[in-house]
């Protein structure tokens, strides 16, 4: 019997994505001092940029013992390959988010989204990830068949 093949889908960092999350709680920290006075709005403007700082350490540039460095999906099963080393076989929610500057993986264990920038892996990887989030399967022509 044969076994499904897999694909690793190794991970690098995304300095614009860590860019657009910094700029986006910078903005969020901002709103925040221009709607409320006081030295409350003050500390939680201050908490709202750590927390965007956090975020894009974490899961932009993946320096987090928590962050996935690689995916290794198939047909049937989908596993993360973390910073920490740890691998953790993961269930994917049927519904996902699929563009061609983006895929967002909600997944239902362990509960989290992954969010995968299009500059976060090779344009082919890329591409085959979009297939396997869309359809569920992998692509069924052989690396060796497409045309270069």
């Amino acid at each position: 019997m044969m076994s499904a093949p897999v694909l690793r889908l190794p991970l690098a960092p995304s300095p614009l994505l860590a860019l657009a999350i910094v700029a986006l709680h910078a903005l969020a920290a901002g709103c925040v001092l221009a709607a409320l006075p006081g030295p409350s709005s003050a500390a939680l403007a201050i908490a709202l940029f750590a927390l965007g700082l956090a975020a894009a350490w974490s899961r932009a540039l993946l320096r987090s013992r928590a962050s996935v460095l690689a995916l290794e999906v198939s047909s049937a099963k989908l596993a993360l390959e973390l910073a920490g080393g740890e691998r953790i076989d993961a269930e994917a929610a049927e519904r996902r988010y699929v563009s061609r500057f983006f895929v967002a993986l909600p997944l239902r264990r362990p509960r989290r989204t992954i969010l995968i920038t299009a500059g976060m892996m090779s344009a082919a990887d890329f591409r085959r990830l979009r297939i396997w989030a869309l359809w569920g399967r992998l692509p069924g022509v052989a690396a060796a068949q497409l045309p270069a």
